[in-house]
């Protein structure tokens, strides 16, 4: 496996480190943790077939109404899971810097579950459909804040944004899934069952997610935040598959010590309002906070989810008719972004560099939107008529935008906002990055159809909206992003700066403050 990565991976700290530490542990354990991602991906592909299927729209009301009426009901019920993950990120935090990162995946996936069989068991009572898909979001929140950062904090420098961008790849993988699910539900089964059992297969990577996590480690990062050293060392030692007295481990350990004794130097206090206070008036943190907020704000204004909601109706946008050939068109989209993320993450995410990826793909997506854009614009697809072939290639278009996606705006979002934050900051940073990312991903589902419906005729006025977007996208990473390939997290200061808000007092102007006034040594010894 470490010759391969070797020959793969073109960085320099891949020429330097030890190949043991590329063994299959640190796989198995990210693969375990992204069953989170492939929860989101089937939370999000299931709900778009199953609002196109009769007896749903039977069951639910959705049948008789206006299309204006049907894109609210449609919208709220598809924007209730959004709602709940926002708050969920924005509670995860609070879990997983008390609890840890192990236990907050694990409370996820008891979230999920629960949500899932509540959704099932609605019988055609909106309000209870709309309650459980809010508490599966509160689950899929959970494991959006916590899943990137737990496989950052676990992953070797090299290889950190490949492993962490295989969160991108099981949302992709879970998003296929769901739509081959809905597709196959409508080919072979009649009646309720149609729509229960696409619902009711939400829980399965939410299982997954719990197994996997039964038999994972937490997080080194962490339990050297709760001064837990010799528990830290232990498990670094064997997440890297090396002794605890090999130098590799010795240097990583020692790293952390530092980051952590120096971050407590700063500022001193751990309560929710010292952290506050540490990432909004700290030059360095105040930075790399707004980044990934903007950074989450830009991957749902590319409009992927609009896509990944609404596929069924955006290909009908397109001339292609029937409830069958739609769902069909939306698997192969489905597969298209798996594949598309796969070979990003193999051959170019921890090569070709964040920065690049996100300015190629600003472009080529905003390209495919114009398009599609100016297709239903001059030459909108009529019923009955057979597509032309400027609409074939509006067809393809969705699939390049998808895969370009994958390119880019989709994993490299997540694993920018999980390695750049200073590490006593990292669980809160990335929980405002993914509650922002939850928020506009509540705005694109509940927009979005009344936009098809209203915003020019055939709606095409939605994609030039979304292309727009893009190329301002592109235009803010070339002034603002820098590139952070191969380095190790406890350099990400150096990139971004930081400094104190105020002189310290103390014998070397550090603030005393108990426990952490002792020298990294002291603690290590203590421990």
């Amino acid at each position: 496996m470490s010759v391969i990565l070797r020959r793969l991976v073109h960085n320099e700290a891949m020429r330097s480190d030890p190949k043991e530490i590329y063994g299959w542990r640190v796989y198995m354990l990210a693969c375990s943790a992204c069953f989170g991602g492939m929860l989101f991906g089937m939370e999000t592909g299931i709900i778009g077939g199953v609002l196109t299927m009769e007896p749903f729209k039977e069951k639910y009301g959705l049948q008789g109404l206006s299309e204006v009426g049907e894109a609210n009901l449609s919208a709220n019920i598809v924007s209730t899971l959004q709602a709940g993950c926002f708050f969920g990120a924005l509670i995860a935090s609070q879990v997983a810097d008390k609890w840890g990162r192990k236990v907050g995946l694990m409370t996820a996936s008891v979230l999920a579950i629960i949500g899932v069989i509540m959704q099932v068991a609605a019988s055609g009572h909106l309000e209870a459909m709309y309650i459980g898909r809010l508490m599966n979001g509160f689950g899929v929140g959970f494991a959006s804040m916590i899943n990137p950062l737990y496989v950052s904090e676990n992953a070797p420098r090299a290889i950190r944004g490949g492993l962490t961008g295989l969160y991108q790849l099981f949302i992709t993988m879970g998003i296929m899934l769901a739509f081959w699910i809905n597709y196959g539900s409508l080919q072979h089964i009649n009646g309720a069952a149609q729509y229960l059992v696409p619902l009711a297969m939400q829980a399965l990577p939410a299982l997954l997610l719990l197994a996997g996590m039964l038999l994972c480690n937490e997080s080194p990062r962490w339990l050297a935040k709760q001064d837990r050293w010799e528990d830290a060392r232990r498990t670094l030692s064997r997440v890297r598959n090396l002794p605890p007295t090999h130098p590799y481990v010795e240097n990583e350990f020692q790293d952390i010590v530092t980051q952590l004794e120096h971050e407590r130097q700063l500022v001193g206090g751990s309560s929710f309002w010292d952290l506050m206070k540490e990432m909004w008036l700290v030059p360095g943190n105040r930075k790399r906070a707004l980044i990934s907020i903007w950074l989450m704000v830009c991957q749902q204004m590319t409009g992927t989810n609009a896509i990944n909601y609404y596929a069924p109706q955006i290909f009908e946008n397109l001339g292609i008719t029937g409830t069958s050939t739609g769902l069909f068109a939306t698997g192969v989209y489905g597969i298209v972004k798996m594949v598309g993320c796969a070979i990003f993450l193999v051959f170019f995410a921890d090569s070709l560099g964040r920065r690049r990826s996100l300015l190629w793909t600003s472009v080529a997506q905003c390209l495919t939107m114009l398009y599609i854009g100016l297709y239903i614009r001059i030459a909108p697809p009529e019923e009955g008529v057979p597509v032309i072939p400027a609409g074939y290639v509006a067809l393809v278009c969705i699939f390049l935008f998808a895969a370009c996606f994958q390119f880019g705006w989709g994993p490299v979002c997540w694993i920018y906002v999980s390695e750049i934050p200073t590490a006593r900051l990292r669980g809160l940073n990335v929980a405002f990055a993914a509650a922002t990312q939850w928020l506009f991903n509540f705005v694109v589902a509940r927009a979005v159809p009344n936009m098809l419906a209203t915003v020019g005729a055939n709606g095409y006025g939605t994609y030039i909206i979304f292309a727009c977007f893009c190329a301002s996208m592109g235009v803010w990473v070339w002034f603002f992003i820098p590139e952070t390939k191969g380095l190790s997290l406890e350099k990400m200061d150096e990139l971004f700066g930081v400094t104190s808000l105020t002189p310290k007092a103390g014998t070397d102007g550090v603030q005393e403050q108990g426990d952490n006034a002792k020298t990294p040594e002291s603690r290590v010894e203590r421990a």
